[in-house]
């Protein structure tokens, strides 16, 4: 029996004997509701005020019953009540000891602000791909939410840079301002940013006006999760086959199918090699749907000349086992992705 359902069930047993105590006095007495009841509290507690009124022989051997039988579980249920609160305190020092130690020996990871509607179906996303986060949010009701869906998190306020430097923003690779307002997430990438200047940002705006704030704030990419939701609606009512084909590459929870971007690492044997020679599609039955070289220019089906220069990025298509084979060709230090 778990701490909280051990001190339920000792409040309603204790609340029983007080009852049954009650009822004994009421029906060898003869006395009435409250003086049972004082009676019997006053016995349990051993507070010593006297009887309140003369008890008969079978009241006085009904007392001492009373008495081996409800002081003693009383006192079980006084330490098993200061047991729990103690081991509670305990539990919580050592757990929140243990995340920090954790948190302590993160580097380049992300840092996502604002745990709500948006920021934890975000994290869910991002924890399909070995990526380390740090979720900072001050709604003290989102802990057990947290804690349940086993996230590394500190709870405070984002305007306080001791709880950023607390994240590790001077070792994390990017940071995801999801506040609940426009004005938190300017404050929040101006700071950031100030603590780390490289540091990269990607930003929610409520407002469209607010986009153009939090880009001169220092935001790497801002989104507007409305105008992202209304534009997919009306891709599922243009171009409904084609959303379906990117839903299902762009879910992890399919194995059949995923799209997914791997970036071109210095060692990789493949760096230089024209994707005629490179054996992808033999080997690893991929399609390379288009390749982003190192200073932005994307190249749209690339043809079998196009070679895989180091610093490019190849987004490709196929099965999951085959992209992460793929990956570890592609990238084998395991540098660059998000």
């Amino acid at each position: 029996m778990n701490g909280s359902k051990q001190v339920i069930v000792s409040i309603l047993i204790t609340v029983a004997i007080i009852l049954c105590g009650t009822w004994g006095y009421m029906a060898i007495e003869g006395w009435n509701f409250l003086d049972s009841l004082f009676m019997t509290v006053i016995t349990l507690t051993t507070v010593g005020y006297g009887e309140v009124h003369t008890l008969s022989p079978l009241g006085r051997i009904y007392t001492i019953i009373l008495i081996f039988v409800g002081v003693g579980f009383l006192g079980y249920v006084a330490v098993s009540a200061a047991q729990f609160v103690i081991d509670g305190r305990i539990r919580a020092i050592l757990g929140r000891r243990r995340l920090d130690k954790k948190i302590n020996r993160l580097k380049n990871h992300y840092i996502v602000c604002g745990y709500g509607r948006i920021g934890r179906v975000l994290c869910m996303n991002l924890r399909q791909k070995p990526i380390d986060i740090v979720v900072i949010e001050k709604n003290p009701k989102l802990v057990p939410v947290m804690e349940e869906d086993k996230v590394l998190y500190l709870s405070g306020d984002t305007a306080d840079e001791a709880i950023l430097l607390e994240a590790g923003i001077k070792r994390a690779k990017g940071l995801v301002a999801v506040l609940g307002t426009d004005v938190d997430n300017v404050f929040l990438v101006l700071t950031a940013k100030q603590l780390n200047p490289n540091l990269f940002i990607m930003a929610r705006a409520i407002y469209k006006e607010s986009k153009a704030k939090l880009i001169a704030a220092g935001a790497t990419a801002v989104e507007s999760p409305y105008e992202v939701g209304a534009v997919s609606m009306a891709h599922r009512i243009i171009r409904p086959t084609v959303t379906s084909f990117l839903n299902l590459a762009m879910t992890y929870a399919r194995k059949d199918i995923q799209m997914e971007e791997i970036p071109v690492g210095e060692n990789s044997r493949l760096v230089n090699v024209p994707l005629k020679d490179s054996g992808i599609r033999q080997e690893y039955n991929l399609i390379i749907i288009a390749i982003k070289r190192d200073n932005g220019d994307m190249l749209f089906n690339p043809s079998f000349e196009a070679r895989l220069e180091p610093g490019s990025t190849v987004i490709a298509v196929g099965q999951e086992q085959d992209l992460q084979l793929l990956e570890k060709t592609l990238n084998p230090d395991g540098n660059g992705g998000l």
